[in-house]
């Protein structure tokens, strides 16, 4: 049987966007016919967690209901480089725990982390979603493959906007950022778009 996994932020015992966490997990439960999904705030009240600083709560269920729960330090990591690649049949629209073909991705790549492209259109990395910048304003792509917590928190409070962004048009953003549950919206944590060391027009970008 499939699982399936959350990752979710809690910082100073406090744990954030859990109500996009239900709704993502009643959406699993719900697409795969069943009817009665996990309750996070009942796992929430019996979590042994009593330490300040910034943690993830790594969360793997599957669709009986059995859960594993791990509570893990986290710190942000520090990403050199960036490889884009080509993979135009890749499916991640729930968010399981497999992920043996993203890191297969980025096996082949030369870069520290790879930046995926369906259908000639800029996804996500192989853990977050991403946002890049034109003149003062943030743009996430309307080609995610996974529409991710902080995404919809940062749409639904407009901080971003959705724009389609392809190859052809990733030069005219000068920077990017990457979001997910654990990182949040971030002006001063942001990369110039020459991070990507295959911008369509140095090289060609790898065709997996």
């Amino acid at each position: 049987m499939s699982q399936f996994i959350e990752s979710i932020k809690v910082e100073d015992q406090k744990i954030f966007l859990a109500d996009l966490h239900q709704k993502r997990i009643n959406d699993t439960f719900s697409h795969f016919g069943k009817s009665d999904p996990i309750d996070l705030q009942k796992i929430f009240k019996h979590l042994e967690h009593d330490e300040d600083g910034l943690y993830k709560l790594r969360l793997v269920y599957d669709l009986d209901k059995k859960i594993r729960t791990q509570m893990i330090p986290y710190a942000i990591p520090e990403i050199h480089t960036f490889q884009l690649v080509e993979n135009n049949s890749y499916d991640y629209s729930f968010k399981f725990e497999d992920r043996k073909e993203l890191d297969r991705m980025k096996m082949k790549s030369r870069a520290e982390e790879i930046i995926i492209v369906k259908n000639n259109h800029i996804t996500d990395t192989s853990f977050s979603n991403l946002l890049f910048k034109k003149g003062k304003d943030w743009f996430t792509p309307t080609t995610y493959l996974l529409n991710g917590v902080q995404r919809q928190h940062l749409l639904k409070s407009k901080k971003i906007k959705e724009t389609e962004i392809t190859l052809q048009n990733l030069k005219d953003f000068s920077h990017f950022q990457l979001i997910n549950a654990m990182n949040d919206f971030d002006d001063m944590f942001i990369y110039p778009i020459d991070k990507i060391v295959n911008l369509p027009g140095n090289e060609d970008y790898l065709d997996l």
